[in-house]
C-alpha cells in the first residue's frame, strides 16, 4: 500500500499546477497531499484509491463533479487548520465541501487542487441547559434533526435533509420554521471556524461580533467553518404534506398565493413553496404546504382550498417526519438554478407563468426541455416581513433584506448530457431576465439574490447592498488582510 501511495504521489507531481482563476494561485498540489498522506494516512485518498471515484463524485449534481489532486476528510478543526497552514504555505488551491448539494461546478469541488470534504466534523451535542445544539458543519440536515427528534427538539435548518449545514446556513438558509424565528443564519448563536491564518476562533454577539455579522450571509469568504451553535426550540407536530395540481390550475394557484401574501397579519406558523416540474412529456404542480401544530386545515391556507387537487398528502405527523417528503425525486443528475426576488404581484406571476407554458413564448422553455431529461422545475417561495424582522431581534445579517412581504423565486433545471450545459444555462439565465424585466416594469423588483438559490455567475454578495459590501469588506480586511481565501479558494460566492 506504501509503494502503491509513494508511486501515485509521484504522478501527481507531473501533473500542471493548479491555477485558479484568478491566476494568483499556482502552487503543486502534490506537495501538500504528500505532507498530508505523511500526516494522516487514513483520512486522505488519492485518485487510485477505491474510495475516491465516490468521494469525488458526492456532490448531487454532476456539474460539481471534479477531479482533484486528492480529498483530505478532517477528523477535527485541529486538522482543518494544518491543512489550511500546509495549503496556505504552497500556495495550493483547493474546496471546502460540507454537503454538496450546490450545482455550482466549483463551490465545493476542484480540479487539480484539493478538496477538504468536512464530513468527519460530525458532532451533535445538545446543550439543554443552554437551549443550543452544537453542530459539526460536515453534517447534512437529516441528520442533524435525526439526532436531536430523541431530544424533543429541533433546530431552525433546512428543508431539504441531504443539503450540508454548512452552506445553507452561510448562504442565508430558509426554513419552514423561519417566519417564527428568522433564517437559518439568524439562529446561529456561535461560529467555530478556521481563518486564512490557520488560527482557530470563535464568532459571537460578544467575541470577534463583527466576523460574526458577516458570516451570516458570507459565504466560504471569511473562514471554514468548523461546527455551529444553534438555538433549540421544542419538536413539534405538525399539518402538512404535498397537494398536487394540473398545470391548467397554475393560473388559480398564482392567484391563491397572491392572496396569501397579501394578509394584514399573516399566521406565522404557516408556510408553503408552490413548485412545477416540466418536461418535454408533462407537467404537474406541487403545493407544499406546513403548519406548526396539530391543526388540520389552518384557515391561513383557505386561498388553496377552492382549487381541485389531483393528490394529496397532508396529514398530522412530526416535524421530522414531514420533511422527510420535501426535495425533488428522481431529478436529472446535471443540475444548474438560478434565483431573482420581487414583492408579491399578479402581473409578475402572469409573466412567469406565460414563460412556463404555451400561453406566451415557451421558446426558452423548449430549449431546455428538448434535450435529453430536460426538466425545469420552478419554485415560488413567499417570504413575509415577520422573517426579517425576527433576523433583527437576532442582531442582523449581511444580507440586506427590504423588510417588506416577498417572493424569492427559483427556476431549477435539470439535464443528462454535459454538452447542452451551455444551452440550459443561457436558456435559464434568458427566463429569469424575462422575469426581472417585469418585475421591474411593475415596481415589484427587489435587488436580493438567495445564495443558497443562485447560479454561479449571480453577482450574490454584490447585491447585498453597497453599505453592507463595504462593511464585509473591512471584516475581510482585518481576518484575511492578505486575501488568502480569494486567491486559494476560487469557488464559491466572491466578496469583490
Amino acid at each position: 500500500m506504501v509503494v502503491i501511495r509513494i508511486v501515485i504521489l509521484a504522478a501527481l507531481s507531473l501533473i500542471r499546477p493548479c491555477v485558479a482563476s484568478s491566476g494568483n494561485c499556482r502552487g503543486d498540489a502534490s506537495i501538500v497531499c504528500s505532507q498530508l498522506d505523511q500526516n494522516f494516512t487514513s483520512a486522505l485518498f488519492l485518485p487510485d484509491e477505491t474510495e475516491y471515484p465516490k468521494l469525488r463524485s458526492e456532490n448531487w449534481s454532476q456539474t460539481a463533479w471534479r477531479k482533484p489532486s486528492c480529498i483530505f476528510r478532517p477528523a477535527n478543526a485541529q486538522q482543518v487548520q494544518q491543512v489550511v497552514a500546509m495549503l496556505v504555505k504552497s500556495n495550493v488551491c483547493f474546496a471546502v465541501r460540507s454537503g454538496g448539494h450546490s450545482p455550482d461546478p466549483t463551490a465545493a469541488n476542484i480540479d487539480n487542487g484539493v478538496l477538504v470534504d468536512l464530513s468527519g466534523l460530525n458532532r451533535v451535542e445538545n446543550r439543554p441547559s443552554d437551549q443550543v445544539a452544537v453542530i459539526g458543519s460536515g453534517l447534512r440536515w437529516g441528520e442533524v434533526y435525526s439526532q436531536l427528534q430523541p431530544h424533543n427538539v429541533t433546530v431552525v435548518g433546512g428543508r431539504v435533509l441531504d443539503v450540508g449545514v454548512g452552506g445553507l446556513t452561510l448562504g442565508g438558509g430558509l426554513s419552514y420554521l423561519s417566519d417564527l424565528y428568522g433564517l437559518v443564519c439568524d439562529n446561529v448563536v456561535n461560529f467555530e471556524l478556521v481563518l486564512a491564518n490557520g488560527s482557530l476562533t470563535n464568532a459571537n454577539q460578544t467575541h470577534n461580533a463583527d466576523l460574526f455579522w458577516a458570516l451570516k450571509g458570507g459565504g466560504n469568504n471569511f473562514g471554514i467553518v468548523t461546527a455551529l451553535t444553534l438555538v433549540t426550540y421544542p419538536d413539534m407536530q405538525v399539518w402538512g404534506g404535498v397537494k398536487t395540481y394540473d398545470m391548467k390550475d397554475l393560473p388559480a394557484l398564482y392567484a391563491a398565493m397572491l392572496r396569501y401574501q397579501s394578509v394584514r397579519d399573516k399566521d406565522p406558523y404557516a408556510n408553503l413553496m408552490l413548485q412545477g416540474f416540466i418536461t418535454s412529456t408533462s407537467a404537474v404542480v406541487v403545493l407544499n404546504l406546513i403548519y406548526l401544530g396539530p391543526k388540520e386545515s389552518p384557515p391561513a391556507f383557505a386561498p388553496f382550498y377552492g382549487i381541485n387537487a389531483t393528490s394529496d398528502s397532508t396529514k398530522i405527523s412530526s416535524f421530522t417526519e414531514f420533511l422527510a417528503t420535501q426535495g425533488p425525486v428522481n431529478f436529472p443528475r446535471r443540475v444548474d438554478w438560478r434565483t431573482t426576488s420581487f414583492t408579491p404581484n399578479a402581473a409578475v406571476y402572469r409573466k412567469i407563468h406565460d414563460l412556463l407554458t404555451a400561453t406566451g413564448n415557451s421558446n426558452l422553455l423548449r430549449q431546455i426541455t428538448s434535450v435529453p431529461d430536460g426538466t425545469v422545475a420552478f419554485g415560488v417561495q413567499p417570504i413575509s416581513a415577520n422573517v426579517m424582522a425576527q433576523g433583527a431581534l437576532r442582531g442582523g445579517n449581511a444580507l440586506g433584506l427590504s423588510a417588506v412581504n416577498q417572493t424569492w423565486h427559483v427556476l431549477d433545471v435539470g439535464w443528462q448530457l454535459e454538452k447542452d450545459d451551455a444551452r440550459v444555462h443561457a436558456a435559464t439565465r434568458k427566463m429569469t431576465d424575462e422575469i426581472e424585466v417585469a418585475s421591474r416594469a411593475e415596481d415589484a423588483y427587489l435587488p436580493y439574490l438567495f445564495m443558497n438559490d443562485a447560479s454561479w455567475d449571480q453577482d450574490v454578495i454584490g447585491h447585498y447592498g453597497a453599505r453592507n459590501v463595504a462593511r464585509m469588506k473591512l471584516v475581510r480586511a482585518k481576518y484575511d488582510p492578505k486575501n488568502t481565501l480569494q486567491r486559494l479558494m476560487p469557488g464559491g460566492f466572491k466578496l469583490h
